[in-house]
Parts: structure tokens; C-alpha cells; sequence
């Protein structure tokens, strides 16, 4: 618009002025707001600090007042002041929900994906699933340890007491290790005995005619005409009565051969098992007799019975097997490792599943030479007597065996976490401090381990709770390890 000449130009209103008077205040205002806000929890007067608590699962999520965690409902747990005393050791929380920086002198090296510990980022981010990386601090380098992939671990009273974490003094004492097996009962091969006959014939009468017969040495096992045993008697007969003639003879070489043709007939029966007390009643009566009887040779239990009434036998065929159970065997196998541990003589003990409170005591008699491919074990056989005949052939039996005793440092078996190539334990050292530590076990027997290395006596070592320190000294391990250019979490910068 063109302004006619002469005249003055037109004011600007005075409501514009004071619209921007008030937006220079508005924003003067924001900046001193924006200030306060900044500051943490325990700025003030110095020396003075507000407590703070967090989620053991979810660091990131801080209060200023206890109670459970929104998203797992874990409680709360203070956070522990900085060991430097200049505030505590919680990060501010930046952009994204994920801490920026630490509190005092504390640094960020790195941020880690709170699921996968491998995968860093040098920025704060989020995974696929939301959650915010977990920032690592430099002090947590120092929780390095001498055990590869493990790192010493601190733990507040009140994780100690959810966690039930608890520890056993390490102690010196004496370790006996006890093998135990399941052995099998056998008969004594020793006292196992076969009847035969050394003459052909037929059986006349059985006098044991079943198995599982109790018999004693010289009872009658079976009557038996042969031809040839009738012949023998018969010259036995001879011979007496041409003792009897030469013996009214004034000549010694007479009187002496009529003997000597006496015993040797008498002999002749005596080989063929005809029991003496048949061969007195022989020469008494001066009769021979159709059937011979023989008797049993030892005592014990017939296990075997060929022989049947009327039957024809030859020389060499087994009639009766008679077997002395007052002394049997166990034979048992130990894995190859034991072998060292077992000698002769060492006594043993075997209980019966039927009776387990009754003990019986006996002794290695023999360890086989050869081990057995299949199973990679090694026979043993033990001896026990027998009485009542309580250990029957057959049956199945517990073997529990003393090896020798060993001493040295003794902890508890559940304080070892065997991970295949080492064995790993969680030493004590400070209020709230663990240090795992590699060891050499030497036996374990009854809920204990001989430590040959690694822990002395008087340590406290964690025997419960103890992979839960496990799982946090890997974790820590992880996230203290360098980080290298893996950002591929997923997530939103």
C-alpha cells in the first residue's frame, strides 16, 4: 500500500508487545525447570544421598522407594553406594530408557543386550523384544579371575538371602572311598564233586532219586549188578582160601605169597569203588553177592542226578553231581578305574535284597587277569562262608568294598561343578565376594571330594546355590570381555 504524504506511520498495537513479552519469560522459566531436572536423586548438599532401588533382573528400572519390580514383580533391591562415596552406582537414565552415564567417577565402556551378553553396542539401544541394553561399567574389569570364562562375584546380604547361597569350611581329614558292586552267588568249584562208576553195569536200586538231596559222605547212592565186580568177589574168595592153606606152610616165601594174593584181590575191589565195609562182610560170610552198593564220596546237595532205576551205565558217564555249599563264591565286576583299589585278602561285605540287615563278611580270593571289552570291568571273586546256607547259588547280592583310605583337604561333593574338562569351585574371599577357582579332585566317596589342589583348609566354599553364582560369574565374565563391532542387536538406536 502506497502512504499518502505527510502522514506519520501507524504504532504497533500494544497487545503485540506484551505477547512477546510473556514468551520471553515462558522460556526463561522452561530453562530453569529444564535445569532442576537434571540433576540425580543425590545432588544437594554434599555428603547427603537419597537411597535408591532397583531390579536384580532389570537394572535399568530404578526407584526411589522399595517395593516390587513392574515387570518381572521381583523385589526391589537398594542399590549399593560407590566405593567412592561420591553417590551411588546407578546410571541416569538417557533418551531411550537406557542409562548414559554412571553417578560419580564410575564410566561406560559398552552396552550389552540384557538376553545375549555376546552382542555389544558402544551406544544405548534396544533388542527386538524392547528391552533396554544394559550398560557395563570399567570397574567391572577388576571381577576378572584366573579361571578362563569366570569371573569373581559380588553379592549384596539380600541376594545372599534370596539366593540360599551357603558355605562349608574346607577341613583336612581322612577320606575311605567304598566300591560298591552287585556280585552274583556260585558254588565253590572246589566242593562241586561228580559220581562215576569205573565198571559197566545195570542199576538195581536208587537210594537218592531226586535233586536237591542233602547227602553225607559214605551214604548209599545206588546198588549196581555188574559181571565183572561178581567175578572180582569171586577171586577175593580164591585167594582167601589159598591164604588160609599156605598159611599152615613152614616156608616164608609160601605163607607170604598167599597173602600177598589176598590183597591184591582186595585192592583190585577197593579200585572199583566197592566200599570196605562190603569187602569185611565179603570175606566174613564167604558169599559173593549179585549187587554191589556204592556210596557217596563227599557230602553235600545233589545239583545234578543222570541216573534212573534199571538204567545201563558205562565207565565215565556223571550219575550224581554233589556239591558242598558250606563255603560259596561271589563274583562281582568293578570298573577298570578301580582295579588299583582292590587287592587280595581285602575283606568285603554283602547284603541279601530278601535280608538286608543281616552282614556277611568275606574276602577276595581271586581277581581275574582279562577285563571284559563289552563293559570294561573287571571280575572279582569274593569267598564267604556259609552257615544256614543263607548265600544259595544264583542269587543276586550287594558287594560294598573298603579301598584305602586317603587323606588331604576334604569339601563337600555338591560344592564341585564339573563342567567335562575342569572342575570349578566358589572360594569365600570377603564379605559378599566369591572367587571361583579350578581344582584337582582326587576320590569321592559318602557326599565327599579330596581336593588335591586348588583350595586349602579353612576356606569357605559355596556347596548350595552354588550355579547361580556360576551363571552370574559367566554372565560377568561375558560382559567384561572386549567388545567388538557386533551392534546387530536388533534393536532401535
Amino acid at each position: 500500500m502506497i502512504r499518502p504524504e505527510g502522514r506519520a506511520p501507524r504504532r504497533r498495537p500494544l497487545v503485540v508487545l506484551l505477547a512477546i513479552g510473556l514468551l520471553a519469560i515462558g522460556v526463561l522459566a522452561l530453562g530453569f525447570v529444564s535445569a532442576g531436572c537434571g540433576k540425580t536423586a543425590g545432588s544437594g548438599k554434599a555428603g547427603s544421598h537419597q537411597q535408591q532401588y532397583h531390579c536384580p533382573m532389570h537394572p535399568t528400572y530404578i526407584a526411589d522407594r522399595p517395593g516390587d519390580c513392574p515387570i518381572c514383580g521381583m523385589k526391589l533391591v537398594p542399590i549399593k553406594p560407590d566405593s567412592t562415596g561420591g553417590g551411588t552406582s546407578t546410571a541416569l537414565p538417557g533418551p531411550t530408557g537406557a542409562p548414559t552415564r554412571a553417578a560419580g567417577p564410575r564410566r561406560i565402556l559398552y552396552y550389552r543386550n540384557p538376553m545375549d551378553p555376546s552382542v555389544k553396542s558402544p551406544v544405548p539401544m534396544k533388542d527386538p523384544m524392547g528391552m533396554d541394553y544394559v550398560p557395563v561399567y570399567s570397574d567391572a574389569v577388576s571381577a576378572s579371575s584366573g579361571v578362563e570364562g569366570h569371573a569373581s562375584v559380588e553379592v549384596s546380604p539380600d541376594e545372599l538371602r534370596l539366593a540360599g547361597l551357603q558355605t562349608t569350611v574346607a577341613r583336612r581329614g581322612t577320606l575311605a572311598r567304598t566300591i560298591r558292586t552287585v556280585g552274583e552267588v556260585k558254588a565253590d568249584e572246589t566242593r562241586v564233586g561228580q559220581v562215576h562208576t569205573k565198571i559197566s553195569g545195570w542199576v538195581e536200586r536208587l537210594f537218592v532219586n531226586s535233586s536237591g538231596q542233602a547227602v553225607r559222605k559214605g551214604q548209599p547212592l545206588l546198588s549196581i549188578y555188574s559181571p565183572e565186580l561178581l567175578a572180582t568177589q569171586e577171586e577175593l574168595l580164591r585167594a582167601r582160601e589159598a591164604e588160609d592153606r599156605f598159611a599152615a606152610s613152614d616156608v616164608p616165601e609160601v605163607r607170604r605169597g598167599g597173602a600177598d594174593l589176598l590183597e591184591a584181590a582186595r585192592r583190585r575191589l577197593m579200585l572199583f569203588d566197592v566200599p570196605s565195609s562190603f569187602i569185611d562182610a565179603l570175606e566174613k560170610t564167604r558169599q559173593p553177592r549179585r549187587a554191589v552198593t556204592l556210596e557217596a564220596p563227599a557230602s553235600g546237595f545233589v545239583t545234578s542226578k543222570d541216573v534212573y532205576a534199571g538204567a545201563r551205565i558205562e565207565p565215565g558217564v556223571t550219575l550224581f553231581t554233589i556239591t558242598d555249599l558250606s563255603k560259596v563264591w561271589v563274583e562281582g565286576e568293578v570298573y577298570e578305574y578301580e582295579a588299583p583299589l582292590v587287592r587280595l585278602g581285602q575283606k568285603a561285605r554283602v547284603t541279601l535284597a530278601y535280608d538286608p540287615a543281616r552282614v556277611h563278611v568275606g574276602r577276595i580270593s581271586y581277581i581275574y587277569p582279562y577285563l571284559n571289552t563289552d563293559t570294561r570291568t573287571i571280575r572279582v571273586r569274593f569267598e564267604f562262608d556259609n552257615p544256614g546256607l543263607a548265600l544259595k547259588p544264583g542269587m543276586y547280592a550287594n558287594v560294598e568294598l573298603d579301598a584305602q583310605a586317603a587323606e588331604g583337604v576334604l569339601i563337600p561333593d555338591a560344592a564341585i561343578l564339573d563342567t567335562g574338562p575342569r572342575q570349578i569351585v566358589y572360594v569365600k574371599t570377603g564379605e559378599g565376594r566369591y572367587e571361583p577357582r579350578q581344582v584337582t579332585v582326587g576320590l569321592r566317596s559318602d557326599g565327599q571330594a579330596q581336593i588335591l589342589s586348588g583350595v586349602r583348609a579353612g576356606e569357605a566354599v559355596v556347596d548350595r546355590a552354588n550355579f547361580l553364582l556360576d551363571s552370574e560369574s559367566r554372565l560377568r565374565a561375558a560382559t567384561t570381555r572386549t567388545p567388538g563391532a557386533d551392534t546387530t542387536g536388533g534393536g532401535a538406536r
